[in-house]
């Protein structure tokens, strides 16, 4: 199990009991604030820790999803626009509108990391959206991976959380063209 600083303060009560417990092996500092109680975790356990208001998007959604086999090469999360940036190399960060940041979020568990992120739905929006922005041949691998999977979806879903996006008509059309 992974503890932020301020978890261990309530279990130990003060920083020099804190010291003594990584001292004696009882629990483990992974990085500054970020302790477990086994010395290797998972850096997406790390990374829920650390930032637990943030939603796992784009290629990481898409992979954990089961939508491509790239593995990224950092982790993608959603903040609200009005956050601060967050300097950590593991992590790329997309600044989200509030009205729609928390639209289709769901809890998911992989390993030891219990963290938030997009639904299968929200993603295909998000698809979409950027679809401009990806690499051709991977956006085609994700859509194609989804015309398989589109019997499985809530399409009810689909349609209500694209009526929140700015471009609704655009992503609406292209649900259309390339999906259904």
């Amino acid at each position: 199990m992974i503890y932020t600083y301020s978890d261990c303060i309530k279990i130990y009560k003060s920083d020099y009991q804190i010291k003594k417990a990584v001292s004696s092996g009882r629990i483990f500092q992974i990085e500054k604030g970020i302790y477990a109680d086994k010395p290797d975790v998972s850096v997406l356990a790390v990374i829920a820790a650390k930032y637990p208001d943030v939603i796992i998007t784009m290629d990481t959604a898409f992979f954990y999803h089961g939508l491509t086999d790239v593995v990224p090469d950092e982790y993608c999360i959603a903040t609200p626009e009005s956050s601060r940036a967050l300097r950590d190399k593991r992590i790329r960060q997309f600044f989200v509108n509030t009205d729609i940041l928390n639209l289709g979020v769901m809890t998911a568990n992989r390993g030891d990391a219990v963290f938030k992120m997009y639904d299968r739905e929200r993603m295909l929006i998000e698809l979409l959206r950027f679809k401009n922005k990806l690499p051709y041949d991977y956006y085609k691998e994700i859509l194609g991976n989804y015309r398989r999977i589109i019997y499985e979806m809530d399409i009810e879903r689909v349609q209500e959380y694209a009526s929140f996006f700015p471009r609704h008509k655009m992503i609406s059309e292209a649900l259309d063209s390339e999906v259904f």
